[in-house]
């Protein structure tokens, strides 16, 4: 979804040193009225359109226009944080990728809501704790995420539940067939940050605190997770091309018949459903010793603390994130969405038979460290396992996680 971090170092950590807002500070009441825009990522699934139509038909004085930022979550985020920084009116909502709500908030670039006004006690609980910091609601889930394994049914007789379970699988199928056997999201940016975490997870450990104040990296689950990715390059059933894959290389490469097994989110389905059919499976990620943990993924939206029609923005996020906007977003976008009953639905699980599979993931699952700080913490990450992977050596693993908690450990200090 993006380039390389070393592009984006400097941008993004001096977005993150501004924290002129404050968090801590009593709730700001929304006013102004009128034309909004509603900044985002790039919809690839031209799904957005059509629910921004219907709110326009029936505000015409209030009209909505779509701004498309990068696909790329990084790159989204350092356009979003220069056009804040600048307190620019151009934005009105803001779709936040999860983890970045308690950086806007602490920064003073989106406004505290009222939690009456949204129905949360009806969301994912994992969801709603997204949104919120130092107590106060900063935004609204709008769709939720959890990464999946998805595999060809075709080649797969029963789906892994560890990771040597996928190993011995994707080794013989990759002999058999001579196609690759699994792939995540290898290159250097944030979604890097996310399968290291989510290996880490699943071997049981964990990187930071759940408040981000204290790093709790044990370096020797870190390192066993580093290896388990070295471990598929090394033997051959992780393709080296692999580490170039963001979400959409490794999609299409899964989908195209060029694996039998990837890591992804879960608006890969629709897309795979059409070009594989019956051939397609999903099932929760796999572990060291049994079903593993996925990161905990989806947007928010939030008001934007420069803009002019506050009230119109936050009018606009109550229809956005509607029972029936949000069935839409499952329905037309192949997106999680934060309401728990959609799950249940009989007729959408006809649809969409990963659902339940998805819910467990959901709930098992964990979220990056509440943390004004996180991009800077998910630099050190992704570039440091990046690194590994690139030039592997005797000792990679170990000395990788060693020096790597170092650094994170450097920047919760000066946080």
């Amino acid at each position: 979804m993006l380039r390389p971090l070393p592009l984006l170092l400097a941008v993004t950590l001096a977005a993150g040193c501004a924290a002129t807002g404050d968090a801590g500070g009593g709730e700001k009441g929304t006013s102004g009225t009128g034309p909004i825009t509603f900044a985002t990522g790039r919809d690839t699934t031209a799904y957005l359109q059509p629910l921004l139509d219907r709110w326009n038909q029936a505000h015409p004085a209030e009209k909505v226009t779509l701004l498309e930022l990068p696909e790329a979550a990084d790159e989204q985020r350092a356009q979003m944080a220069a056009n804040l920084q600048a307190q620019s009116s151009r934005y009105d909502v803001l779709g936040l990728d999860v983890f970045w709500t308690a950086e806007f908030a602490e920064n003073g670039w989106i406004i505290p809501l009222e939690r009456g006004l949204f129905p949360l006690d009806r969301f994912l609980p994992p969801v709603v704790e997204t949104a919120i910091y130092k107590d106060k609601l900063w935004a609204v889930p709008y769709t939720s995420n959890a990464g999946l394994l998805y595999y060809r049914k075709d080649l797969v007789k029963k789906p892994p539940r560890t990771w040597a379970e996928l190993r011995d699988q994707a080794r013989q199928i990759t002999k058999k067939h001579n196609i690759g056997g699994y792939a995540g999201q290898f290159l250097a940016y944030e979604g890097l940050t996310v399968n290291f975490s989510e290996a880490v997870q699943s071997a049981g450990g964990e990187i930071v605190n759940r408040d981000g104040t204290e790093v709790t990296l044990d370096p020797a689950k870190g390192a066993t997770a580093i290896e388990f990715l070295l471990q598929g390059l090394r033997e051959g059933w992780i393709p080296r091309e692999s580490l170039s894959y963001k979400e959409e290389e490794s999609r299409l490469a899964f989908q195209e018949g060029r694996l039998a097994f990837a890591r992804n989110w879960p608006h890969a389905y629709g897309p795979a459903k059409a070009k594989l059919g019956k051939k397609l499976g999903v099932t929760r990620l796999p572990g060291l010793n049994g079903p593993g943990s996925s990161t905990l993924g989806g947007a928010n939206l939030a008001v934007s603390a420069f803009s002019k029609h506050q009230q119109t923005a936050q009018e606009f996020i109550r229809y956005f994130t509607s029972l029936e906007n949000e069935r839409r977003v499952l329905t037309e976008g192949s997106f999680p969405p934060v309401w728990a009953e959609l799950y249940d639905d009989p007729e959408l699980i006809k649809r969409f038979p990963y659902l339940p599979v998805l819910k467990e993931s959901i709930l098992a699952a964990r979220p990056r460290p509440v943390s004004a700080n996180y991009t800077q913490l998910s630099l050190v990450i992704a570039s440091s396992v990046a690194e590994a992977l690139s030039n592997p050596s005797p000792g990679a693993a170990e000395d990788v996680a060693a020096s790597m908690k170092s650094e994170l450990e450097e920047i919760i200090r000066t946080q």
